[in-house]
């Protein structure tokens, strides 16, 4: 794979990388713990036969502890293209499903985009995700946040909780949001190091969050699994439907679209999804009919890579159907022009 040439791009990459091996150690931990003892295996994926770079993600493999759960790093750059406005884009995206309804998911992004005219910024989001809610959970993960946001904190804090809003649901996806957008305080090393601290501080919390509640929900009822899968039907439903990354991401190439959709949990409730087209206006009411049946269109459905690379390509066709409709996915004050920084498969 060919790296980006910025030195800038080269400290995130080692940032995101750091975070990644970190992350996927302490799962590994909690996978010896109170599992089968299996490690997250690595997966690698190139952009362009890696040219313009690509990534590598770990996968869950202990089906004990883990629904579904996947650390992506990625960097795509366009060193030999100078027509394009973005020079190079380097993330750490991740989001743990475990099994047990009662330890709650987490997702966290952290991302440097570099322009071709120089300028540079960061995005760091995380969000606390249960199917059925704790509020020490939540408390001590907004806790948490604030400590490793500092003077940042209201600001992404009401950000989140705007971003991570379901309004035909009347709900937001998941319960503590962070979301800080165009983040540069002007000196790179400080925000290099911010963004470093802050995914640690992520990492550990969730980690103690979902070992003390490994620990103390040894059992679960068929209620609590009933939960949990109305709870990742509206984690899909959110993700393909308001998640302006998501989409940016399967809209600028279609070369990782199993990685992108390594947030879809394993199970889907059809039917639930089903009852939401109702709810939604024009044209993402036909968003999610398309959806349904990319998922075989009615009962419990099991989502597998070819399940994933179905709902990509019902994503990326409605779009390229309906290119107006991007305006209508969740933002929070500032609306990153992804696809255009890249280029567009609508084009």
């Amino acid at each position: 794979m060919v790296y980006a040439k910025s030195e800038f791009a080269k400290d995130a990459l080692a940032v995101v990388e750091e975070l990644q091996s970190y992350f996927a150690t302490k799962l590994g931990d909690v996978s010896k713990q109170f599992g089968s003892d299996k490690p997250f295996e690595r997966v690698e994926w190139l952009r362009d036969n890696g040219t313009h770079g690509g990534g590598s993600r770990y996968e869950a493999r202990d089906e004990e502890i883990f629904n579904r759960g996947s650390v992506n790093v990625s960097q795509v750059h366009y060193d030999d293209d100078a027509t394009k406005k973005l020079s190079s884009a380097t993330a750490i995206s991740t989001i743990i499903h475990p099994k047990n309804p009662r330890v709650p998911s987490m997702h966290m992004h952290i991302s440097l985009t570099e322009m071709r005219d120089g300028k540079m910024y960061w995005r760091l989001m995380a969000d606390l995700n249960p199917s059925i809610v704790n509020e020490a959970d939540q408390e001590a993960f907004d806790a948490m946040l604030q400590d490793a946001s500092g003077p940042f904190y209201e600001e992404g804090s009401a950000q989140g909780d705007r971003y991570f809003a379901i309004p035909v649901l009347n709900r937001t996806r998941g319960v503590s949001h962070f979301y800080l957008e165009n983040f540069s305080s002007g000196d790179f090393v400080i925000d290099k190091n911010f963004a470093l601290s802050f995914g640690k501080k992520v990492i550990d919390k969730y980690i103690e969050i979902i070992s003390n509640a490994i620990q103390n929900n040894p059992e679960v009822s068929e209620e609590d699994k009933k939960e949990q899968l109305a709870y990742h039907t509206t984690y899909l439903f959110q993700v393909l439907t308001l998640d302006r990354g998501t989409t940016s991401g399967l809209l600028v190439h279609n070369q990782n679209d199993v990685g992108i959709m390594g947030s879809i949990p394993a199970q889907i409730d059809v039917e639930l999804l089903k009852s939401w087209i109702e709810l939604m206006p024009k044209p993402q009411d036909k968003l999610v009919e398309d959806l349904v049946v990319a998922l075989g269109g009615s009962g419990i459905v099991d989502v597998d890579e070819a399940v994933k690379t179905k709902l990509a390509n019902a994503v990326r066709e409605h779009y390229k159907k309906n290119p107006e409709a991007i305006s209508m996915q969740a933002s929070g004050a500032i609306i990153p022009p992804t696809v255009a920084n890249h280029g567009s498969l609508l084009n």
